[in-house]
């Protein structure tokens, strides 16, 4: 289980996340919404070990995140970060490969079964096709899915996406809520994700947590959270919320005056 405890950081003198706390099970999905400048790609930062923690405490199965080193932290969480750069000399291979570098041995070589979970995680996303191309020659969409795959290589129980619907069209949206869904429900892992996208967000998750101002305005179920008066006040927009009558799935809509 992640727990999150009293979280406080930011960047230098300016804090950004405040006193946030936060629980997230094994098996399940919690997607972390919000204004921009909420605070949603700070809190991954801060569970990834990129910014230093300020106060408060971070947990996974009774171990402090806080104090784990690189390769620990390495084994134990992978991240598709929002700001992601491919080396154009890198084949799609190569890049997916690099997910596996917490486990290289002391020859930093890869072995049969590093290999094998590679091309897994290829097949996955809709990647291995594109194993032999050189990165700069894939779309944004592509690439994408590249983060995705070395993530998933890097098998750890605790996945971080930020973002990770940006750049991919309908089909693949779908096909990462499905890769989701199966990956993580029934398993011992748990992925927490920010996203923009609020009915994509409320079909992938178990869980949401609304950041507003860098505090916890709410957090429960989606149908719990994603209510006309709790997101109108965050988003400070008039919103419609229609239900599915076949399956009782909600959606939600700006209401735009002419």
């Amino acid at each position: 289980m992640l727990k999150i405890r009293s979280l406080t950081c930011g960047y230098g003198e300016k804090v950004v996340l405040h006193e946030i706390n936060l629980t997230l099970q094994p098996g399940k999905i919690l997607a972390v919404i919000g204004p921009n400048g909420a605070g949603k790609s700070t809190l991954i930062k801060a569970i990834s070990g990129v910014i230093p923690v300020t106060g408060g405490s971070i947990e996974w199965a009774g171990s402090d995140m806080l104090k784990l080193n690189p390769d620990e932290r390495a084994r134990l969480v992978s991240v598709v970060a929002q700001a992601r750069n491919l080396p154009p000399a890198f084949t799609a291979w190569e890049v997916v490969s690099l997910g596996r570098t917490p486990y290289l041995n002391w020859l930093g070589q890869l072995s049969k079964g590093d290999d094998e979970i590679i091309s897994q995680a290829m097949k996955e996303t809709g990647t291995f096709d594109l194993a032999n191309r050189m990165t700069g020659e894939l779309s944004g969409g592509e690439q994408q899915r590249l983060f995705l795959a070395r993530a998933l290589s890097q098998q750890t129980p605790l996945l971080l996406l930020d973002e990770p619907t940006s750049h991919l069209d309908l089909q693949y949206q779908v096909q990462l809520i499905h890769l989701l869904r199966n990956l993580i429900h029934g398993s011992d892992k748990a992925a927490l994700i920010v996203m923009h996208d609020l009915n994509l967000a409320a079909r992938v998750s178990d869980q949401v947590a609304l950041l507003v101002d860098g505090r916890v305005a709410a957090h429960g179920t989606p149908n719990e959270v994603m209510t006309e008066e709790i997101l109108g006040s965050a988003y400070h927009v008039e919103l419609g919320i229609i239900q599915n009558p076949e399956t009782g799935e909600s959606f939600i809509l700006p209401r735009i005056n002419a």
